[in-house]
């Protein structure tokens, strides 16, 4: 469902810390690259729009495979349709501070940030403490009250 994940998407910007680094200026947006999925990233347009987080805007990009390395953006959104590219983003991401948001099975495991997950048919997510660590992003706890915790590699 579009509409509940963009909405999870908007929270989680809420509900993370960036490093001061990671914004050129004050004021600068956080911007949304949503990779694979142009409907997706409609949806997400229309619940951000005209809503800012300490001051920033949010702008949301369309992204492509073949440009998305030369793209900054402060989360990433990779579309199921682009899951065949998790563990490479994973690898190229690995010291920025983005957060990576998936809905692939087993990547948060794999070293991404937040995975979505459904569970009795709800919506749920996951995350990754220690890659979000990694990326020098403080979540909130009032995020991770809500989330299931995973370890990278772990099996559970």
């Amino acid at each position: 469902d579009y509409l509940t994940k963009a909405g999870f998407v908007y929270n989680f910007a809420r509900l993370v810390e960036w490093p001061v680094s990671a914004f050129p200026e004050a004021g600068h947006p956080i911007v949304i690259g949503v990779l694979g999925n142009d409907s997706f990233a409609d949806v997400l347009d229309s619940v951000v729009d005209g809503k800012r987080i300490d001051n920033r805007p949010l702008v949301v990009k369309r992204l492509k495979w073949k440009e998305f390395k030369e793209q900054n953006f402060h989360i990433l959104f990779i579309a199921s349709q682009e899951s065949i590219h998790a563990d490479e983003i994973v690898q190229f991401l690995k010291n920025a501070s983005v957060l990576t948001i998936a809905e692939t099975a087993g990547f948060a495991k794999r070293g991404g940030i937040i995975n979505f997950t459904l569970q009795d048919s709800k919506i749920r997510f996951e995350v990754n403490l220690e890659a979000a660590k990694h990326a020098a992003l403080n979540i909130s706890s009032q995020l991770l009250s809500l989330a299931r915790i995973v370890q990278t590699g772990t099996s559970r």
